[in-house]
């Protein structure tokens, strides 16, 4: 319904534009876990431990300089909005979707802690995976896990491997769907 409501615009470029978005987005950070992946068997400064001596604004964080800090910041917030979609896309938790003027307190409160663990772990998970060495003034390089190589080698290629996986499948079944809508139609 929502799709037939939408204007003209908003369907021949609004939509394709998004999908195109958001399949740049993720194939970016896919290279970026790749390459982390690449870096951690060859160089174990790769692993995500805290930066003793590089202050702030000495020492860029990216090797491109400010479009690669910019980009940083890009993928973090992708990454923070997909997690929090996941999240209520699980069908663990859709129960806990909010409902305009019919959610209890309970819920409410349900959600601010749900929302809370994912804010907090989204500075873990986007270093551990490789796409940003800033500390965040929190020093998670201090967490013993972060220095060994087997769970971050092993956390970076499940992410490589599941998000590629479901970028193949919603993208092969969109298109599979499609072909065969229109072979259908010319029937």
């Amino acid at each position: 319904e929502v799709r037939h409501r939408a204007s003209p615009w908003q369907r021949n470029l609004g939509y394709p534009l998004a999908m195109l978005g958001l399949l740049v987005l993720t194939g970016i950070s896919v290279l970026i876990v790749c390459f982390h992946v690449l870096e951690l068997l060859l160089d174990d400064a790769a692993m995500p431990r805290g930066i003793q001596d590089a202050s702030l604004g000495q020492v860029s964080f990216s090797i491109f300089g400010s479009f690669g800090a910019a980009l940083q910041v890009v993928l973090i917030f992708y990454l923070m909005v997909s997690s929090v979609v996941g999240f209520y896309s699980s069908p663990l938790f859709t129960h806990l979707l909010p409902r305009r003027q019919d959610t209890p307190l309970t819920k409410i409160i349900g959600n601010c802690v749900s929302l809370l663990v994912l804010s907090s772990a989204l500075p873990v998970f986007s270093r551990t995976l490789g796409i940003t060495r800033f500390d965040l003034l929190g020093d998670f390089g201090r967490y013993n896990w972060l220095g060994n190589f087997h769970i971050i080698f092993l956390y970076n290629m499940s992410f490589a491997g599941l998000t590629t996986l479901c970028l193949v499948k919603k993208f092969s079944w969109a298109v599979q769907a499609e072909l065969i809508r229109a072979l259908g139609e010319e029937r």
